[in-house]
């Protein structure tokens, strides 16, 4: 075993394996340390928004439609998605850093598929929401902008608001988080 190109390997039989020359190896952990700091000022958890916003207040979504209930579902679950996602904290209007406003404009009923019978066996809700992010500390609009998303249901219309809403919380938190 005196011959350096020879490497034991546990367990197996000898392989040989060339050795870099000293030079190489520092060259490339050089090179891999100056590109390992050349990532030091960007982050990997895909967020942009600017570093003084760390509170968001969500007050109830305005309804502007005959629809009861819907707002303080979307509320809830706005609130819940922006908890799980923990780049903001909540906050009350009177103390965070900026306010995710919406409006909930439009809820609509439409036939989905339909049976051998020509009725309707499935059915999609859809619900259209106005949001406007706004920064409390700069008194600027972050975005605003519409979102529309979509629920499929057969017989409990509840199943496909759930989906509409899940929808909608979650593109609603991905623009607030990563600002596209």
């Amino acid at each position: 075993m005196n011959d350096p190109d020879v490497k034991p390997v546990r367990g197996a039989c000898l392989i040989r394996v060339p050795a870099l020359p000293r030079a190489l190896r520092v060259a490339a952990l050089l090179a891999l340390a100056a590109a390992l700091c050349g990532c030091g000022a960007y982050s990997f958890s895909g967020a942009s928004l600017p570093p003084h916003l760390k509170t968001v207040a969500i007050p109830l979504f305005e309804n502007r439609t005959p629809e009861f209930g819907i707002d303080q579902t979307l509320t809830d679950a706005m609130i819940e998605a922006v908890t799980r996602d923990n780049t903001l904290k909540i906050a009350d209007p009177g103390s965070a850093d900026c306010i995710l406003r919406c409006t909930l404009n439009r809820v609509e009923d439409r036939a989905g598929q339909y049976n051998e019978n020509e009725e309707a066996s499935t059915f999609r809700i859809t619900l259209s929401v106005q949001a406007v992010f706004e920064d409390l500390r700069k008194r600027v609009v972050i975005w605003q902008g519409p979102f529309t998303a979509f629920g499929n249901y057969s017989e409990d219309r509840g199943e496909g608001i759930d989906e509409a809403v899940d929808k909608l919380k979650t593109e609603i938190v991905n623009r607030m988080v990563s600002n596209w």
